[in-house]
């Protein structure tokens, strides 16, 4: 259940994450649109109201040339257009009330910044709350000249209440816009995410699934994304514990054949020698022969196992010195020239002309050559031949030991390096000693590669750098 919550917390945050970044976005977008908005309003009446407060004054300055200011104020009113929408003010430099277009005369003193501007001389434009009707309005004041001098101020005053309810329906729609784009994106948040955590639902439930032992269950590939990289993956895993499960249990398997018949034969050898005449000297000299043969094999069946462990635990030390490969070489085709010649094979060996001198483990060496030789003498067959070659490769020292035995399927062949591997059940051996030698190779900055063909015989290839 907690695990369950824990999956939900996650949508959760693709969710809110996702719906804080649009929220975001459409305030700034839709602050930004407001605000565009309302300069274009405010900007588009005010340049009309200046427009005609511009021309207007330039008239009255031009072709009025009353002295006094009450008789221009009187003047400007007699002749103002009926279709004037704004309402205009004539005020004295002190800022008093000479007269408005309404008719009326006022001792009242405007002292707001349109008029203050237009006392230096300026035109003033000034937006604020008239302190009589306490809407919101747009002033703009011109100087009324009289030869150069200024004799007053004519003030245009206009409501901004329509400018400002227009915004509003603008500002109102914008928020219904966003509203909408919010709650479509909160929609497809909770349809991304739980497109997310689906995916991700199922490889749990198949990773439980492969928790408990079954590695039948793979998980289903949907998309081809990083989640569906993530089962592949998985479905890899699945594959891989399934192959060294399997040849773990055969490697289990084919270790107990290998201990069971040396312990039969020395077990049976013991007991005959125990029940029988110890007095007959050639009964007692076989069965001791075939006990420290069988002993023999078990000590490097056990030999190979803890190599094994050693290389896995990475335990496997490297003592680095010089070694002549086409001495070991030479020394490892004469111990087994004469096995050979007991099997009815031909061991021949050919050695490089120059020398094939190697930084690296003598005895980690020799181990990988017995091995090879060894197995190519194993799957050889009567009057067969073995050929034990060295040669030199740019900056590497090459060693090939070639047979014309048995071979290696082709199914068989790219597996049989892997620890654990024997291919054919019939075949002798616990599926090591390859994969030993491969490991070891490839500490001393080499490679092993195999070529062969089924009854045709096999090609060991062996590669490891020279000494600088």
């Amino acid at each position: 259940m907690e695990k369950r919550s824990r999956i939900k917390s996650v949508r959760s945050r693709v969710v809110w994450s996702f719906v804080a970044v649009i929220v975001f976005i459409i305030t700034v977008l839709g602050g930004l649109f407001i605000g565009t908005v309302k300069k274009y309003y405010y900007g588009s009446a005010i340049e009309a109201m200046r427009e005609r407060a511009s021309v207007t004054t330039a008239f009255y300055n031009q072709y009025v040339t009353a002295g006094f200011i009450r008789e221009r104020a009187r003047y400007i009113f007699e002749n103002v257009s009926p279709d004037e929408l704004a309402k205009i003010e004539v005020i004295d430099m002190s800022g008093r009330l000479v007269l408005d277009s309404n008719g009326f005369a006022s001792s009242v003193t405007i002292m707001t910044d349109d008029v203050k501007q237009a006392m230096q001389g300026e035109s003033g434009q000034w937006v604020g709350s008239d302190p009589v009707s306490h809407e919101k309005i747009l002033a703009l004041s011109n100087v009324l000249w009289e030869n150069d001098r200024p004799i007053g101020i004519i003030r245009f005053t206009t409501s901004l209440t329509l400018v400002d309810d227009a915004i509003a329906g603008v500002t109102r729609l914008a928020l219904a816009a966003g509203s909408i784009v919010i709650l479509l994106s909160l929609a497809m948040s909770l349809l991304l995410a739980r497109r997310i955590v689906k995916p991700i639902r199922e490889l749990t439930s198949v990773a439980k699934v492969m928790a408990g032992g079954n590695f039948s269950k793979k998980a289903i590939i949907r998309h081809n994304d990083e989640i569906g990289h993530l089962a592949d993956t998985l479905n890899y895993l699945s594959d891989e514990i399934t192959k060294n499960t399997r040849l773990k249990n055969e490697f289990i398997s084919s270790v107990s054949h290998e201990l069971r018949t040396p312990l039969t034969s020395i077990k049976g050898w013991s007991e005959t020698l125990l029940s029988g005449d110890l007095e007959d000297r050639e009964e007692t000299k076989l069965g001791l022969k075939v006990i420290t043969k069988e002993t023999e094999r078990l000590i490097g069946l056990v030999e190979e196992l803890l190599d094994f462990s050693k290389l896995q635990a990475g335990a496997v030390k490297i003592k680095r010195k010089s070694v002549d490969l086409n001495k070991l070489a030479a020394d490892l085709g004469n111990q087994f020239q004469a096995s050979g010649s007991r099997k009815g094979l031909v061991l021949s060996i050919e050695l490089s002309k120059d020398a094939l001198i190697i930084s690296g483990d003598y005895n980690r060496l020799k181990q990988v050559l017995v091995n090879v030789i060894d197995n190519a003498l194993k799957f050889t067959p009567v009057s067969g031949e073995v050929r034990l070659e060295t040669s030199s490769d740019n900056k590497f020292a090459v060693i090939r030991v070639r047979d014309n035995g048995d071979g290696i399927s082709p199914e068989d062949l790219p597996f049989v390096t892997d620890k654990f591997y024997k291919g054919g059940t019939s075949r002798p051996g616990n599926g090591l000693g390859l994969s030993i030698s491969k490991e070891l190779v490839e500490q001393h900055g080499g490679r092993l590669h195999l070529e062969s063909r089924l009854n045709e015989g096999t090609v060991v290839t062996i590669l490891l750098p020279l000494a600088k």
